[in-house]
């Protein structure tokens, strides 16, 4: 069923098969259809429909997004980056002038004009947007056969899409946020809030401490007056970096690091941040699905996948209701237990302690189990590492054959996919012409890194991601997802879904595992608690 928008609240839907129709109400029309019969809704952008629509108090069950699809087999079709919106499909499909994508507005702030449909630019293509979506849509199914798994790549679609509408829900719906205990958190971290331009009263006494541990004014938050300050202290540093600073026996080194570690909170998550991304009680950021080339998500506002573990306590539930957290115990060791087929690796992440269980077959302790294992994925070199290494390369050959062919493909310029079909960035020219010269080893090397571990990692997206795609289906009515970081989602519901939720969590970790891997012994626990707040999760 495709779905047009248009600036006046009305839209186009056409029936697939048949001719569109234009209704005046686009959002009581999709409510209608929805309740009759769950199609799947096919659009050019999730981001600039369902945020409408919700906004209209209507959910839906399922879609097809063409922009995030056409990104998909792009890449799979060695065109990594081109325009991924509608309308540049359509004109590569037609042979015409392929426009620039544009961003798409998303959800209207509190206060910004609330019409339905925001208007668009016009269209030079000069096609109806149904007609258009219509069209791709058609196109990309035929496109999707043509992949070395069109099974897999289609589960791939239909969990990136859906990952498109819990977005839209996160941010729509909001993570509990007591405005109160924020500001009481920042008061005993950094002092009463202060007038605009000046500094909170923590950070002020610790700038001031900074000074005088170097005999004359120096600004902290200048890399260069500090770095020109220990120079003249006799210690020349490449950076300002914490890491760096932390190597350092100078008196202004501890001041110095608390104020870095304070003015980041106060910079990215202050009041002005509060200001700007809470209201009535919600935190409402902004997701971007498929925001990393390996399918993680990202965030282009609010930072909501880099909270500290400090503001969690400003993550409280709402009365008579909880949140139940949960996160998938080392999710990428298994995934490559699945994706290899090692049968000994296999029976280890069998067990809910993979790396214990490691430790017994290695004969070693359990943090060298997981020192070998890390290193076989990221491709760690140092310290025991090539020792541990070796051991792996015994204990489990297929394991580290899968992960030693995909290091090789980056190094040698191909590309390699996920278990779905998600496919990495071809090499640029650059890297093609830095392997031609003298560092060309270590150039391809580094490539072999990211290639070694981007098949785990975008695996193990695929499998959050469907995850969560399942779960979202299970949860009863009030329950709303309200966050997802990598392997960890937290629902928001009423104290008496708690257990319900509980165990639809595990229940859409099975689903999610067999959906991607079938029959596996591997096993993916989830393990899931209700807290009332989310700093009690851990």
């Amino acid at each position: 069923m495709v779905v047009a928008p248009e600036p006046d609240g009305g839209g186009t839907i056409r029936p697939a098969g048949q001719a569109a129709t234009r209704v005046p109400d686009l959002a009581a029309a999709v409510r209608r259809l929805e309740a009759a019969g769950r199609p799947r809704w096919v659009w050019a952008d999730t981001r600039r429909v369902y945020p409408r629509l919700l906004a209209a108090g209507v959910r839906v069950t399922r879609c097809h997004d063409i922009a995030l699809t056409e990104g998909l087999l792009l890449a799979a079709e060695g065109r990594y980056g081109q325009p991924r919106s509608a309308r540049a499909a359509y004109a590569r499909l037609r042979g015409l002038p392929v426009p620039e994508d544009a961003d798409e507005p998303g959800e209207p702030a509190e206060g910004e004009q609330q019409a339905l449909f925001t208007p668009r630019p016009p269209d030079p293509i000069g096609v109806a947007e149904a007609d258009l979506v219509a069209e791709v849509f058609e196109d990309q199914w035929r496109r999707i056969a043509r992949t070395p798994h069109p099974g897999r790549f289609r589960l791939l679609v239909a969990a990136e899409s859906a990952g498109a509408l819990i977005a839209a829900e996160m941010r729509h719906h909001g993570m509990p946020w007591r405005e109160d205990v924020h500001d009481a958190l920042l008061t005993e971290l950094l002092g009463p809030r202060p007038a605009p331009g000046m500094r909170p009263a923590r950070l002020q006494a610790l700038a001031d401490e900074i000074s005088a541990a170097f005999g004359h004014p120096v600004n902290p938050d200048s890399p260069q007056q500090l770095l020109k300050a220990f120079k003249a202290a006799g210690i020349d540093l490449p950076s300002t970096r914490s890491h760096v600073l932390e190597r350092v026996d100078h008196p202004a080194v501890k001041p110095l690091l608390e104020y870095k570690e304070l003015s980041r909170l106060h910079s990215f998550y202050g009041w002005a941040w509060a200001a700007q991304w809470v209201r009535g009680g919600r935190f409402h950021p902004e997701y971007v699905v498929g925001g990393v080339v390996s399918g993680r998500w990202a965030t282009s506002g609010g930072g909501a996948l880099q909270i500290p573990k400090v503001m969690r306590r400003a993550v409280v539930a709402d009365q008579g209701w909880t949140l139940v957290v949960a996160d998938a115990a080392q999710l990428e060791p298994r995934v490559l237990a699945a994706m290899s087929g090692d049968a000994a690796l296999a029976r280890a992440a069998g067990e809910a302690d993979l790396y214990s269980a490691l430790a017994e077959a290695f004969g070693g302790s359990r943090e060298s189990a997981k020192i070998a294992m890390l290193s076989a994925m990221y491709g760690g070199t140092s310290g025991d590492a090539p020792r541990l290494l070796a051991v792996m390369r015994q204990r489990f050959p297929r394991a580290y054959a899968f992960v030693e062919e995909a290091a090789r493909a980056g190094e040698e310029g191909r590309v390699v996919r996920s278990w779905l079909g998600r496919t990495c960035p071809p090499p640029s020219q650059r890297w093609r012409e830095l392997t031609a010269g003298p560092d060309g080893g270590r150039v391809a090397r580094e490539r072999g890194r990211f290639t070694r571990n981007f098949v785990v990692q975008a695996t193990a997206a695929e499998w959050a991601l469907t995850l969560l795609a399942v779960l979202r289906g299970l949860l009863p009515d009030p329950a709303r997802l309200v966050f997802f970081q990598h392997d960890e989602v937290m629902v928001h519901c009423p104290l008496h879904q708690a257990e319900r939720v509980r165990a639809a969590v595990e229940r859409a970790a099975g689903e999610a595992t067999r959906l991607l891997f079938g029959r596996t012994p591997v096993r993916f626990p989830m393990k899931a608690v209700a807290v009332r707040c989310y700093a009690d999760a851990k």
